[in-house]
């Protein structure tokens, strides 16, 4: 820090997970298996020794399981973390003995999904044991860490889920989802005087951010939705009182909040669910069949696309579009229960929601079928593609970004990142009424010979998770088949990876060239 030198030392082929023992001379990271890039190896170095004398603390045999490295924010324990898409087990180390032995503190058990923070002279544990599928809140104590010791803080409930816990000296901080919105729950350790952090918004995005300090009453937490911008907020546990310390910056000075509406939206899927939409819009811009909309969504491994505000969308907005999320089946925006609804063999419910979200936005004149427009990457981009298939009738567009469109080819193929990790997500190929079930819905499988709509299609050379050559392939399928002349697009940016082009500017530019398709095909049709 004085002379501004680097350190010598240099450790190849990690993930960048670290942390340091009590004794500022031991560090523990992560490596990764160079062929599948899958967390897999936990080192343990000294500082001013030799990386290749570096010891092996834990190899994670079981290729559907990656590790993670962390210290307890209490300081007091080392913590490896072995994880799959529904199982976890936890492996502790007292900081201040860095060379000694880490103790599983709950062995796996398939289907048992828990995690753990550690306060005085306890863990406390957020698992969904019993049955809980919205999780709860369990409490242990550090020397005996067995599941049959957990006891119950926080109760399971039906309607409420428990995402994620921060402690601090005096107080308990519980991130919760309710109804589909975050909600930040604060509990005093005396028992007294529980509240909830109030947002007033009908549709937003709230979160607990880094809060390292144990002992502060200053909680730092996040807050945007679609027509505020993101902002860093100190919260102030004891006298409830906040001070914005950031608000992200809109260049250019004509941003105004009060330009744009939001509102929540329920569409009724084909069984009766209810699905919830988040739509954002100017004022000026009516709500007709002659307005363009452009409808998002992911809808896969429990991950939420929460309502999100974004600078460069405004171009779009204030150029007459309306934006809207489908918070489809496969997230958890209502639940665990939502995941597990949109996963395996209730995958289907994925695309049906969004094909159905779709056609309640048309009906109730929200937009027309002319000038209806869907996106969506990855795991999301299998979502387009499996829609095309559905209803291609819905769109006069859709970008497909890094799709992961040929989903039997590559979940056969186990030397892929995204294939022994995800058989708890999409099912195993290997066995017979997975494979049949995956082949039924792929979009690779099923491009048939009808009117698609318009589509440009994104993908990254170095893509190790979806491989350049799944959108290629279904792109030359799509071509070949397709009865229309439809604009069909293949972009390949040679140069990045599945998160897209690297860089402030690049990576507008990619979003810039998405927004050209949409608006191009807006202004063949005025």
């Amino acid at each position: 820090m004085v002379t501004g030198e680097l350190f010598n030392d240099k450790i190849e082929n990690t993930t960048g997970d670290s942390t340091w023992a009590n004794d500022n001379l031991t560090l523990f990271y992560t490596r990764q298996d160079e062929q599948t890039l899958r967390s897999d190896k936990v080192f343990k170095h000294k500082l001013n020794t030799d990386a290749v004398n570096d010891s092996l603390v834990y190899f994670e045999k079981d290729d559907t399981y990656s590790v993670e490295v962390t210290k307890e924010k209490s300081k007091k324990y080392i913590v490896i973390s072995s994880s799959s898409t529904m199982t976890t087990e936890f492996r502790t180390l007292l900081a201040d003995q860095p060379d000694g032995d880490f103790k599983v503190f709950q062995k796996r058990v398939r289907g048992l999904e828990y995690d753990i923070a550690h306060f005085g002279d306890h863990f406390y544990v957020l698992t969904n044991k019993d049955d809980a599928t919205n999780f709860k809140l369990m409490k242990t104590p550090e020397l005996a860490t067995a599941k049959e010791n957990w006891v119950d803080l926080i109760e399971h409930r039906e309607d409420v889920l428990i995402e994620d816990i921060d402690i601090f000296r005096d107080f308990l901080v519980v991130t919760e989802r309710s109804n589909g919105l975050n909600t930040i729950r604060i509990m005093p350790w005396s028992g007294e005087g529980a509240y909830y952090l109030p947002f007033e918004s009908e549709t937003y995005t709230a979160y607990t951010s880094t809060n390292v300090d144990f002992d502060t009453d200053i909680l730092r937490y996040g807050y945007q939705s679609l027509t505020t911008p993101s902002s860093v907020i100190d919260f102030d546990m004891v006298t409830k009182t906040k001070t914005i310390k950031k608000e992200q910056e809109v260049l250019g000075g004509k941003f105004k909040k009060e330009n744009y509406t939001s509102e929540r939206l329920w569409a009724t899927a084909a069984d009766g669910t209810k699905i919830p939409v988040s739509l954002i819009r100017r004022v000026d811009t009516e709500k007709s069949s002659d307005t363009p909309l452009l409808l998002y969504a992911y809808g896969s491994y429990g991950s939420t696309i929460d309502p999100y505000f974004s600078t460069a969308r405004l171009s779009l907005l204030d150029r007459g579009f309306i934006f809207a999320i489908a918070h489809i089946r496969g997230g958890e925006y209502l639940g665990r229960q939502w995941y597990e609804d949109g996963k395996l063999f209730k995958k289907k419910n994925t695309f049906s929601d969004f094909v159905d979200c779709s056609k309640y936005l048309i009906e109730n004149k929200y937009t027309s079928a002319k000038h209806h427009y869907a996106m969506g990457g990855s795991a999301g981009g299998l979502l387009m593609g499996a829609v095309v298939n559905l209803a291609p009738e819905l769109y006069n567009g859709v970008v497909a970004q890094v799709p992961f469109v040929d989903v039997v080819t590559t979940m056969l193929d186990d030397s892929i990142p995204l294939t022994t990790g995800e058989y708890d997500e999409w099912g195993n190929p290997n066995e017979k009424d997975y494979y049949e079930y995956m082949k039924s819905y792929s979009p690779y499988d099923n491009v048939t010979n009808k009117l698609y709509p318009n589509m440009l299609v994104t993908t990254g050379l170095h893509d190790s998770q979806v491989q350049y050559w799944e959108p290629a392939k279904w792109v030359a399928r799509l071509r070949a088949q397709s009865k229309n002349a439809s604009q069909l697009y293949l972009q390949t940016n040679m140069e990045a990876g599945h998160g897209g082009a690297s860089g402030r500017f690049e990576a507008l530019k990619e979003v810039a060239a998405e927004y050209a398709f949409l608006l191009d095909l807006e202004s063949i049709l005025k």
